[in-house]
């Protein structure tokens, strides 16, 4: 029996097995958040049963995929079935059509309780773009602010452990959105799956009425934080987060020097990137202090003489923010701020989130497109 579901339907379960049977291609240029990929074809078969579509025909093209995917049948099950650990199983490939239909249908023959995406993972991208398509997302943002090593990362997590919804741009995007972003952190997501995550974790956070964000530029390294987003940003409450130089400098050497060789490489790649701003000269000396590792002297001159006059937060207090905070002690820092937060008349007031329309389903079209394809 062929069982679908919707999209937001999929969405909305718990305990469930996300399974991506498009190939690893199409894996990687973005995914359901939490989807585990079980490719029914490779790249290359996939490539191959769509020239075989385009230079002989439909018919042939299917079967040429049945032939393909005929014997991976046994593998497929026992992957699945592992992955699962008798928890529901959800579906999808493009559309929501043969490739998914064709490893439902088998699946649930063999016995595992299997349901299909309908439309695939284009409804699933019609629904991020759904949520992200407005004005502004619908939660009161509350965006932190402060100098570089104040500690505004740690304290998103803090707060997230204290139940608070957070979004952490950085942490989602690998990236801590300056020259030396990248260092000691994995390769980012494609802007598809940066989008898609964002998309969790506020699409999660819409009974709470807020969400925690840090200040951010409408860029992290490479990705584009969504305009709704940014928009909610400058209407939101303002946190200023400030702590002693000794406290930021600590901070900072422990988050870019755990690494081999204390990163020094990748640290002085990224250094030389300032040589406009801080000149030649300034580059080589502080550059051959990083291969002495003399890592307390470079990075209280980075702050100084250029992170502190680019962002140019106060270093104390300031009345031209809804709160500021100490975060020399980022416990008591995160519950000065968590008792703040619970306080405004916003939070746990839930937001809509838009709700369900059309945009879940792909078109009849398009469904019988890919019913007949298998790539």
């Amino acid at each position: 029996m062929d069982r679908f579901i919707t999209i937001d339907e999929a969405l909305k379960l718990k305990d469930v097995c996300i399974v991506d049977v498009r190939s690893e291609a199409e894996y990687e240029d973005g995914s359901i958040p939490g989807a585990v990929n079980v490719p029914l074809f490779t790249n290359e078969e996939r490539a191959k049963i769509g020239t075989t579509y385009k230079q002989i025909g439909a018919e042939e093209a299917k079967r040429l995929g049945l032939e393909i995917a005929g014997p991976k049948l046994s593998a497929l099950y026992e992957k699945i079935s592992n992955l699962s650990q008798n928890k529901d199983i959800v579906l999808y490939c493009w559309r929501g059509g043969m490739r998914s239909k064709y490893a439902t249908s088998i699946l649930n023959t063999l016995g595992l309780k299997v349901m299909r995406i309908q439309g695939g993972y284009k409804a699933y991208r019609r629904y991020v773009n759904r949520y992200l398509d407005r004005e502004c997302i619908p939660h009161k943002s509350i965006v932190l602010h402060g100098l570089t090593g104040v500690g505004k990362t740690m304290i998103l997590k803090k707060l997230q452990q204290l139940g608070l919804p957070a979004l952490d741009l950085e942490g989602i995007a690998k990236h801590r959105g300056s020259a030396y972003g990248k260092i000691g952190l994995p390769p980012s997501p494609s802007q598809k799956d940066f989008e898609a995550q964002i998309v969790d974790v506020l699409s999660a956070a819409e009974r709470k009425g807020i969400i925690l964000v840090e200040c951010e530029s409408r860029r992290v390294g490479k990705l584009i934080v969504p305009p709704a987003l940014i928009a909610s940003m400058a209407k939101g409450y303002r946190i200023l987060l400030y702590a002693s130089m000794e406290h930021r400098v600590e901070r900072i050497i422990e988050d870019y020097t755990s690494g081999p060789d204390c990163n020094v490489e990748k640290l002085q790649f990224s250094t030389k990137l300032l040589k406009k701003s801080l000149g030649n000269k300034t580059v080589e000396e502080l550059n051959q202090k990083i291969a002495e590792k003399r890592f307390d002297e470079v990075i209280p001159y980075l702050l100084h003489h250029y992170y502190d006059p680019l962002y140019k937060y106060p270093d104390g207090p300031s009345e031209d923010y809804d709160l500021s905070v100490n975060c020399n002690n980022l416990d008591q820092a995160s519950a000065e701020i968590a008792q703040w937060v619970k306080a405004l008349p916003e939070y746990g007031i839930p937001v809509d989130s838009g709700g369900e329309d059309d945009a879940n389903r792909g078109s009849p079209e398009e469904c019988a497109l890919e019913e007949g394809l298998f790539f």
